[in-house]
């Protein structure tokens, strides 16, 4: 699955840390899932969308 993550966490400035802590994971979680190790859970998708003010769609993007 791919995802916009890093680019909108950059975008506002903010560490990989601080991610982290507005959306209650480890800062490795945060990493996994910007590399696209990991996929996140349907809970937390909704808070890194709700924390962005946009969409689950506009971030993630299922890859075949």
């Amino acid at each position: 699955m791919r995802n916009r993550i890093r680019e909108l966490r950059t975008a506002r400035g903010w560490s990989q840390a601080e991610l982290a802590g507005r959306i209650d994971v480890s800062r490795q979680a945060v990493n996994a899932i910007e590399t696209g190790k990991h996929d996140p859970s349907l809970s937390l998708a909704l808070r890194i969308a709700r924390l962005f003010e946009t969409t689950i769609e506009e971030i993630f993007e299922e890859t075949r």
